[in-house]
């Protein structure tokens, strides 16, 4: 089973990317969330967990080997829950993962039915499935990106669920958290008015190039 890949980011497309490993190119499928994030990042070495499945129809002869890729490990472990949902397969918990992790975990541990709806490819019915097959074990990503949890006492500050991701997206890159923190801190003292994942992204990174 492959359970991770690193390799350098190719192209990123509209709900998948290509990431050149060795000699072999291998397509990855990736959450909404993602991809403008990882548009930053092209050229880039990164990580992705991964799960394998297979897409199609076996009486009809028609099976498509796919590989899922997930910057963090814990929407790797989010993504296996959600797609245990009764009418949600992989391609569309995809396309329905368009927030972080964190926030849609949140809405399903306070019922927020209303919430789900935003997301694409779910409606008022699938939201209430959600709720009621999923509410009560998702608590542990609900708070996986508030940051409150992390590292116990003495761990690092809260942060947004915007500021993860873009900490993320860093350490994906080979950055340590601290270093990653720390360039997210110079990227806001600098760029006071960036207020998405993406420019965050793109700011820490030409810091990054900077200090190199």
């Amino acid at each position: 089973m492959i359970s991770s890949v690193t390799g350098e980011l190719r192209e990123v497309g509209d709900d998948r990317i290509s990431l050149g490993v060795g000699p072999i190119t291998c397509e990855l499928l990736i959450a909404a969330a993602d991809i403008q994030l990882l548009a930053a990042g092209v050229g880039e070495e990164m990580t992705f967990h991964t799960i394998f499945y297979l897409q199609g129809d076996a009486s009809g002869g028609n099976i498509e080997p796919r590989l899922v890729g997930f910057l963090r490990k814990e929407d790797k472990r989010f993504f296996e829950k959600f797609i245990t949902v009764k009418g949600i397969g992989p391609r569309k918990a995809l396309k329905a993962l368009a927030l972080p992790t964190g926030e849609i975990a949140q809405a399903i541990e306070s019922k927020d039915a209303k919430f789900l709806t935003q997301l694409p490819e779910i409606g008022k019915r699938m939201a209430e499935q959600i709720v009621a097959e999923l509410a009560g074990k998702v608590q542990e990503f609900a708070t996986a990106y508030t940051g409150a949890t992390m590292g116990g006492a003495g761990g690092h500050r809260p942060r947004s669920p915007i500021e993860e991701d873009a900490i993320a997206a860093l350490m994906a890159l080979g950055e340590r958290r601290m270093d990653a923190e720390h360039l997210l801190d110079r990227a806001k003292q600098l760029s006071p008015n960036v207020k998405t994942t993406a420019a965050l992204v793109g700011e820490m990174l030409r810091l990054r190039t900077v200090r190199a």
